[in-house]
């Protein structure tokens, strides 16, 4: 970080998404201090660029004199054509698992070496869940991130293997070859499972949402209780994953 800051010729440009890139769901609210830390910058230019971004919207100044992100961001970012569409399409089916089971659903899009949640539908009857719409979950540690590796170029698993399988939770699957099987298993059967791999108490089941030639276009999943039977609900998340899948390929 600190070559970063004496770095000659960053344009504004950079500077200014740079900031921006500090936020996550672990880091929602951030102080002037943190945000030139993350971003490897001068606190002087930092606050500067604050003002910046807090004036259109990008940003909003806590009352704490903390920063957070603001609503005129969220409003652009919506309107990313893959997304909105792929949430719009979504929606109906989704509800109508959520009708089916009561649990969490999920949907999410690969994304660099996660996966992205782009929509979520949850009741007060289910499992609380760390994830929210905009989240980021890894790839070898859920249902959804399995599935993606299944159904994504090789490349990808690849990649995951060398980054490393940190232990998340009390049954994440650190060792290669397991996490290579459970591709394998999801590739076979078009689902994939989690067991307490992300997150203690907490289970999920994901099926591939595909385009016509096959490709992956998103992943569908239940979040449930860690004593669900995934195998019963595995059935009801490959039939929404189909019907979205068919929905898709025939507006696309």
């Amino acid at each position: 970080m600190a070559g970063n800051r004496l770095e000659p010729g960053r344009s504004t440009a950079s500077r200014l998404l740079s900031v921006l890139d500090v936020f996550s769901i672990k880091a929602e609210e951030l102080s002037l201090v943190e945000i030139a830390d993350r971003a490897a910058m001068p606190v002087a230019t930092t606050y500067r660029l604050l003002g910046e971004l807090t004036k259109w919207g990008a940003l909003e100044r806590l009352p704490n004199r903390r920063y957070r992100v603001g609503l005129r961001l969220w409003e652009v970012g919506s309107l990313a054509p893959r997304q909105r569409d792929l949430r719009e399409v979504s929606r109906p089916f989704m509800q109508d698992l959520y009708e089916a089971t009561h649990e969490n659903v999920q949907v999410g899009v690969p994304e660099g070496n996660e996966v992205l949640i782009v929509e979520m539908v949850s009741g007060r009857s289910a499992v609380p869940t760390v994830t929210r719409v905009g989240g980021r979950l890894p790839l070898h540690a859920t249902a959804v991130g399995k599935v993606t590796l299944a159904f994504s170029d090789p490349d990808l698993l690849a990649r995951t293997l060398q980054q490393g399988l940190p232990k998340l939770a009390p049954r994440t699957l650190t060792m290669p070859r397991m996490l290579i099987q459970a591709v394998e298993q999801a590739r076979q059967n078009h689902f994939a499972f989690a067991v307490e791999e992300m997150t203690r108490g907490a289970s999920s089941v994901a099926s591939p949402v595909l385009a016509r030639d096959g490709t992956l276009i998103a992943a569908i999943a239940l979040v449930v209780r860690a004593s669900a039977d995934l195998g019963r609900l595995a059935p009801a998340v490959r039939t929404s994953a189909l019907a979205l899948s068919r929905e898709l390929q025939r507006t696309r």
